[in-house]
């Protein structure tokens, strides 16, 4: 008898796990197929009008010349640029908040974002890697992308350092965390007013233009390697999936399971420091999709990071998308910058969660 009711204890434990693991599926599968239907919208969707049939044959490489142009040279880079990018910027404000044990941890809010364009605006404006075009579409063109990318990177990394340095001093709160990353905010903002400040006012309105989020001025190349980062972090954090959840119970708790807390923590702000300075270099300053894409997918599935990462990835692209498809929309021909258009939606829904979060308690 008791093996009996062992065994129907065991099958009952597993069909209430295949239960929670069924409903976090759904969600990730239904983010998916969101992303297909916001990027079929953002393809037809633009000043210049196609119809389906025309974005079909484009696709398909027996449109006309113009239409293929629209397709493939514009709209095609931007739509894959938003879903890297914001897929990349969730990621790494998931890894943050669970590395630093913060849920206000993002690359925008740690002063990440600020410090890679601190460095950006280095390379455009000192080392001369932008330069000036006087088209319609946009102020600085980067003829060195990869200067522009290691100087943001290594100023996105020196603010990753501090923070680390903080996280370690026994005591400091995590609201204290948030006031350090407002505190290197204001630094890195200081020090790229400063470098404006001595440049000629051409260089200043291309400068100021850049820091603007703007997903147009991407091409394939950027596309291509903003992706193959992503790629390559959103498998090294799923590779730490169990490290993470670990974590989430504490730093005593996760080194009795064997998890070497400061080497996964250093590698885990190390790889989401990348991505932050990749994407703010090739895109600007693209503001609270590192920070809500985590906390909505928190809330809907939990802390599970096996699960967690991918939807948070998920859910930053479609936030990204329609933030960009409404960018195109709606003063069309005007485009106006993504980074506002994310910032206008994402500071109510983080208000609204906070609200959330504190009458729970």
């Amino acid at each position: 008898m008791k093996h009996k009711q062992t065994d129907a204890g065991n099958l009952q434990e597993k069909d209430i796990y295949h239960q929670y693991t069924h409903k976090k599926k759904i969600v990730i599968l239904v983010l998916a197929f969101l992303i297909v239907l916001l990027a079929i919208a953002a393809v037809n969707a633009g000043s210049f009008n196609l119809n389906p049939l025309q974005v079909i044959q484009s696709l398909l490489g027996k449109g006309s010349d113009a239409s293929s142009v629209v397709i493939w040279q514009i709209r095609m880079p931007r739509i894959l640029a938003a879903i890297t990018a914001g897929a990349g910027l969730a990621v790494a404000g998931c890894v943050m908040q669970n590395n630093l044990r913060n849920p206000l941890a993002a690359p925008d809010t740690l002063g990440v974002s600020h410090a890679a364009a601190f460095g950006a605006n280095i390379a455009i404006i000192v080392l001369g890697a932008g330069s000036i075009s006087s088209t319609s579409t946009d102020a600085v063109t980067i003829n060195n992308p990869y200067l522009v990318t290691l100087c943001a990177f290594a100023c996105s990394m020196a603010a990753t350092l501090v923070i680390l340095l903080l996280a370690g001093i026994r005591g400091f709160s995590p609201e204290a965390m948030i006031l350090a990353g407002v505190a290197l905010n204001s630094l890195f903002m200081a020090g790229t007013i400063l470098i404006q400040y001595f440049a000629s006012d051409v260089q200043v309105a291309a400068a100021v233009f850049w820091t603007f989020g703007d997903l147009g001025r991407v091409a394939w190349r950027e596309v291509l390697i903003l992706a193959c980062l992503v790629i390559f972090a959103f498998i090294y954090f799923l590779f730490k999936r169990w490290d993470y959840n670990a974590l989430d119970s504490g730093e005593e708790t996760a080194k009795s399971l064997g998890v070497h807390v400061k080497r996964v923590r250093q590698g885990g702000m190390f790889v989401s420091a990348l991505i932050a300075s990749v994407a703010v270099s090739f895109l600007g300053i693209i503001g609270f999709v590192g920070l809500i894409a985590p906390q909505i997918m928190r809330r809907i599935i939990g802390g599970d990071h096996r699960y967690l990462i991918p939807a948070s990835a998920l859910m930053g692209s479609v936030l990204m998308l329609f933030s960009d498809t409404i960018a195109r929309t709606m003063v069309a021909p005007v485009v106006l910058p993504v980074g506002a258009i994310t910032s206008f939606f994402g500071a109510p829904l983080f208000l609204y969660l906070l609200v959330r979060g504190y009458q729970r308690r």
